[in-house]
């Protein structure tokens, strides 16, 4: 189960969550988006909170993100948790301890490729089965 608490302080919005961050996530995220004005400019996405993370709770993640785009807020996600973090390399395929996945976040073309690996991975989960991962690195 994740909560989030939503603050607003100017032309920034913080939405601090906590929980885990899955399946039952999407109604949750999308609440605290709905009560964004149009003066809004900023999203801080504050993830410390957050000690899992699974296939499913990271698309609504992506899916967030996508939605306060497209209302042309600039968004940032913060304070990365390992497991949540590590899960983002598994599903992206970058191996090893530190990985810079939480870096590459921000960037709009590694966003769709996470999203297009999630949907992947949280299909083959569906069957129970491994996720082949297809190559190591973005672009590769």
């Amino acid at each position: 189960m994740i909560t989030t608490d939503v603050q607003h302080c100017g032309s920034s919005v913080l939405v601090s969550a906590s929980g885990q961050l899955d399946e039952d996530a999407g109604a949750v995220l999308q609440q605290a988006l709905d009560g964004v004005g149009v003066d809004t400019r900023d999203l801080m996405v504050d993830l410390h909170g957050v000690v899992s993370m699974d296939s499913a709770g990271l698309l609504h993640l992506l899916d967030m993100h996508r939605r306060a785009e497209c209302l042309g807020l600039r968004v940032l996600a913060v304070g990365w948790q390992p497991q949540p973090q590590q899960l983002m390399a598994d599903v992206a395929g970058i191996r090893g301890p530190g990985s810079a996945t939480v870096e590459r976040y921000a960037l709009p073309g590694f966003r769709q490729l996470m999203e297009q690996r999630a949907q992947r991975a949280r299909h083959f989960a569906d069957f129970d089965i491994e996720t082949p991962i297809v190559s190591t690195a973005p672009g590769e």
